[in-house]
């Protein structure tokens, strides 16, 4: 075991990538450990991605590329604005609200980052507001895209976990909504406090029926994939795939044949983001085979069970490795490391695989937006031209939404339990 962590540190600390330090890590263990078993590293290899449910990750990846380029955005922008532009600091709110809709739509929090920073930041800068500020909550609140339903880290842990997608999709929704009312209670509280600007949008029943049939289109999206996966109507391979043919119809109607012509290069990020997704889910394999070879779960929950912990404490104790865990790793590669180790201990003292899994994807969110790997933060460092040590200070204070969220899940297990015992 000292082979295989010690080589992987080192390989993480020169700067390998995630991927290939866990494939030469599990090789050098095999030359060392089990040299007659290395003929069977390329099966092993393979098996890894030779998944049925793993088709609909690079699907939900595509629709999120292809509403960014739908105008989905901008529809999203206007609705947010109209309703919550006019109280103090506006822009900090309208960007929490259209994070906590657009999470649900792309299941992405680097494409939240992406698309409501590019137009959001500029204007708030414009309008006055410290760029830290806007910055910041532009990162806080994409957190919920990894949270709110549909989920890209969700489909991952449902793969690595053997959980069902549409139980963890309906766990996140509670979690995910008290994360943005929180973050909203924060920006009002900073926005007051600072004496933010107000946005100048009249209030009329017209002008908001007007907002509500230009945006009803675009906010079935997530009662769409929920709802087919939760009632049985599509697998989540199948889901993915309607609503990727969705956002093109949304986009064809928005605006028009420009939405088509920009197909292709939301294919082609959709190509390249899954490639290194599906190149880390392989290698990653190896690595958690050895630590099945090693009995390595195992013995973490046999040692677990004789502290004798509580579930309450157990999960606090794991929230707080996840959230370090977060700021050194990336979501996926993190997921897929954790869960073979963490979740064994957490099921020997009762916790339910869908309670925490949607710990696990909530814990990794805040570390999507901490130094140093943080993806969030650089995705908003080259939108605002900001050093990322800049931007995670101006996010601070909404991440403790996050981690107050993450502790009272721990506590209340019926946050993220209640919703799914609906319909499961």
């Amino acid at each position: 075991m000292l082979i295989l962590l010690l080589s992987l540190l080192v390989l993480l600390v020169i700067g390998v990538p995630i991927a290939y330090a866990l494939g030469l890590s599990a090789l050098a263990y095999f030359l060392v450990e089990q040299p007659m078993l290395i003929g069977v590293l390329p099966q092993r290899f393979f098996a890894g991605i030779n998944s049925y449910a793993l088709i609909s990750l690079p699907l939900f990846i595509l629709m999120g590329f292809v509403m960014n380029t739908g105008g989905i955005t901008g529809r999203l922008l206007d609705i947010s604005n109209f309703f919550v532009g006019r109280l103090k600091g506006g822009l900090g709110l309208v960007n929490v609200v259209a994070s906590m809709v657009f999470g649900g739509i792309s299941g992405s929090a680097a494409s939240d980052t992406a698309s409501i920073g590019s137009v959001l930041i500029p204007e708030m800068k414009k309008r006055g507001y410290p760029a830290q500020f806007a910055a910041g909550i532009t990162v806080a609140s994409s957190t919920m895209g990894m949270i709110i339903p549909p989920s890209v880290a969700m489909v991952i842990y449902a793969i690595a976990a053997q959980e069902s997608v549409g139980q963890l999709f309906l766990g996140g929704v509670i979690p995910g909504l008290m994360v943005g009312i929180f973050q909203l209670a924060i920006v009002w509280y900073l926005s007051r406090k600072n004496d933010y600007p107000t946005e100048a949008v009249p209030f009329t029943l017209a002008e908001a029926w007007r907002q509500i049939r230009r945006s009803a289109i675009v906010a079935v999206m997530p009662l769409l994939i929920v709802g087919s996966v939760v009632f049985g109507i599509a697998t989540p391979t199948e889901t993915a795939g309607m609503a990727v043919a969705y956002g093109l119809l949304i986009g064809f109607l928005i605006v028009g044949l420009t939405s088509l012509k920009q197909l292709p290069g939301a294919m082609r990020a959709a190509i390249l983001t899954s490639a290194k997704i599906m190149m880390i889910i392989a290698f990653s394999q190896l690595y958690i085979w050895v630590l099945a070879l090693e009995r390595i779960p195992d013995a973490l929950a046999a040692y677990v069970i004789s502290l004798d912990l509580g579930p309450i404490a157990l999960m606090l104790v794991i929230t707080a490795v996840i959230l370090v865990a977060g700021t050194f790793i990336d979501v996926s590669p993190a997921i897929l490391l954790l869960t073979p180790v963490l979740l064994p201990a957490a099921q020997s003292v009762g916790i339910s695989g869908v309670h925490f899994g949607v710990v696990m994807v909530s814990g990794l969110a805040v570390g999507a937006c901490t130094p140093p790997v943080g993806n969030c933060l650089n995705v908003c460092a080259a939108i605002a031209r900001m050093g990322i040590g800049e931007i995670f200070l101006g996010a601070a204070p909404f991440l403790m939404a996050n981690v107050l969220v993450l502790i009272l899940m721990c506590i209340f297990p019926q946050l993220v339990l209640w919703v799914p015992s609906l319909f499961f």
